[in-house]
């Protein structure tokens, strides 16, 4: 197996920079002028800038302004990052070790980078914060989902934990709020073909062999709203949102389904009610079963005028 480079620039924020291979059959006179006809996205002057202050770099160090194209070689340098808002929520610890870390995510942010989400999602924040640059996460959650997320620390192990979630021998168990049925019969195992195209917001469900199954049942039942616990046995994008709205009852706080609203990002009020409550596994290492639960709770079902109410916020904790 084929070494990984290591980047000759540290980590920025936690994040890698970014490598350009110069490819071997190029006829560029300099490395510059490869570089403002590869990143057309970025101002030429930007390049310029970039260059001067030593910060486009090859195995060598600093790239000269003028150097002369290298084929073949390697550059690397950090993006400029996004504006982005603060998510204004604390990231809560519920395990660590050696090997691995278990975190209960708030609503809004984004486990890994990802578009105009870079340095407010967990991966970034926790990397800096515990100053654990080689941290990785063995799955991830929605940004508008609070609730636990397996990150793996020892970099060693990474794949014996990222395989579980892949081969689904890890059992998920979430909790939502949503309007209560009482003509809806369950539990029940709803199960349907769930599709999502590039580019497009909302994922659908369509006819054909069915890719998603979750068991679905009640816990509680309060006024006009009820407790739902939610097991997945798939992990489609949206399934559960799509799962309980196929039921007639959309999970409070839904931005997609049944429709889609146009919420800016900076917008913390009334978060999805979808919590990641526990996972459970035998762990790949010792063989040992492990179970995790939240601390946290749905705001819609402890605090439901709070949630509702013009200033709400984020989860309460337990």
């Amino acid at each position: 197996m084929r070494r990984r480079q290591q980047p000759p620039l540290p980590k920025r924020f936690g994040l890698d920079p970014a490598r350009l291979r110069l490819p071997e059959d190029g006829t560029w006179a300099t490395i510059r002028e490869h570089l403002v006809e590869r990143l057309p996205r970025v101002d030429p002057a930007r390049i310029d800038e970039l260059l001067r202050a030593g910060a486009i770099v090859d195995m060598d160090g600093p790239i000269a302004p003028d150097a002369p194209y290298a084929p073949g070689g390697a550059v690397w340098f950090h993006r400029d990052l996004p504006l982005e808002t603060d998510v204004p929520f604390d990231i809560g610890i519920v395990h660590r070790d050696d090997t691995l870390l278990v975190i209960d995510k708030p609503h809004f942010l984004a486990t890994i980078p990802r578009g105009q989400h870079i340095r407010q999602t967990a991966l970034v924040r926790l990397r800096h914060e515990l100053d654990l640059p080689d941290l990785i996460p063995a799955h991830r959650l929605d940004r508008v989902t609070a609730g636990l997320v397996l990150f793996i620390i020892d970099p060693a192990r990474r794949g014996a934990y990222q395989t579980m979630f892949h081969r689904r021998t890890v059992r998920k168990e979430y909790e939502a709020i949503a309007p209560y049925d009482p003509t809806l019969t369950l539990p029940r195992t709803v199960r349907s073909r769930i599709v999502k195209e590039k580019q497009v917001l909302a994922a659908q469900e369509v006819e054909g062999e069915p890719n998603a199954e979750t068991v679905v049942e009640l816990v509680e039942v309060r006024g006009g709203l009820a407790r739902y616990r939610l097991r997945p046995h798939t992990g489609r994008t949206h399934q559960l949102r799509l799962h309980m709205n196929s039921l007639g009852v959309p999970i409070l706080g839904d931005d997609f389904y049944p429709r889609v609203t146009d919420k800016p990002v900076d917008d913390f009020t009334r978060p999805l009610q979808l919590l990641a409550a526990a996972l459970e596994f035998t762990d790949p290492i010792s063989g040992e079963l492990r179970r995790f639960r939240t601390r946290r709770s749905l705001q819609a079902w402890t605090d439901p005028e709070g949630w509702a109410g013009p200033g709400a916020s984020g989860p309460h904790h337990r």
